[in-house]
């Protein structure tokens, strides 16, 4: 087998599991309108994440600080992965469990919203925040791997990637994350 047939074999993979997001229409649609509604309401979203799930959450939350592909106001939106004092003060303090759970009970507030990723849906310190979020009052979504995991019963909505490998996974995540920034973004773009 060639090269190039590694990468049409590694890209059929990528496009299976694109197609069978599809399925979840309906659940991406469902993020979508909780995050414009707390956005709207002048809530903030919280995301976190580790790895390659924490880029994600850098990436996202500047969609919705900056812009998507509208001209609008700046959207509340924190990655709570990229602040290395905290990180590394709770880490030290509390351990790497508590990560994001802290920085959600010392900055959220009932109204905003948690989004938290894990290929594995098993990540503690995700679930954790979740757990956090839920307690406070926050709507919490889960983005997973095709188990689920923990993550996937402490959320109030969970997108499961239909995936069998980590990067497709992450491909779902991201693919899914894009859609609800067009949507919610297009929902609020009037809000100037």
């Amino acid at each position: 087998m060639s090269r190039s047939d590694d990468v049409r074999n590694l890209l059929d993979e990528s496009v299976a599991a694109l197609s069978a997001l599809r399925e979840q229409a309906d659940i991406i649609a469902g993020i979508a309108e909780r995050v414009a509604e707390a956005l709207r309401a002048g809530g903030t979203l919280f995301l976190c994440g580790n790895g390659g799930s924490a880029a994600q959450c850098q990436h996202i939350a500047a969609e919705f600080t900056g812009r998507f592909k509208l001209e609008r106001r700046g959207l509340r939106a924190v990655a709570l992965t990229t602040d290395t004092s905290a990180l590394t003060a709770i880490g030290n303090d509390y351990g790497f469990e508590d990560v994001f759970s802290r920085q959600v009970e010392a900055l959220a507030r009932p109204g905003d919203m948690l989004l938290g990723l894990s290929t594995s849906g098993g990540s503690k310190n995700v679930l954790r925040a979740m757990e956090t979020g839920g307690r406070m009052g926050l709507t919490t979504v889960a983005l997973v791997g095709p188990t689920g995991g923990a993550l996937a019963d402490a959320a109030d909505l969970c997108l499961a990637a239909p995936a069998d490998t980590t990067a497709n996974v992450q491909e779902c995540h991201i693919a899914a994350l894009h859609i609800v920034c067009d949507i919610a973004e297009r929902e609020l773009a009037g809000d100037r």
